[in-house]
């Protein structure tokens, strides 16, 4: 019986569409913006719109970015990110064509 529930479940949101919302909030996030790439300038974009539009980048992070921005003022280079904390390689390059300056 349980399992004949869980077939329905998943029935259910595969021919509604609903099938993100089985999934985590961030895989959701990243299957989405992988199709659409929202270009955000790093020197003019607040903390939400840099956690909604960058891979792997969280409100913490977000924040950090700003603070980073307003103690060593405008970014000059997108590599320059690699120097706020939480931001690795990896973030970086999974973002390289969402960053303007």
């Amino acid at each position: 019986m349980k399992n004949l529930v869980s077939l329905l479940l998943v029935s259910v949101l595969v021919l509604s569409g609903g099938l993100a919302f089985a999934a985590d909030k961030s895989d959701a996030k990243h299957t989405k913006s992988s199709l659409v790439v929202e270009r955000v300038n790093i020197n003019k974009a607040d903390a939400a719109t840099l956690a909604a539009n960058l891979i792997r980048v969280g409100d913490s992070r977000a924040k950090a970015i700003v603070e980073y921005r307003k103690q060593h003022g405008k970014f000059t280079s997108k590599e320059q990110l690699l120097e706020v904390k939480g931001i690795g390689e990896s973030t970086l390059k999974q973002n390289l064509d969402r960053i303007v300056l």
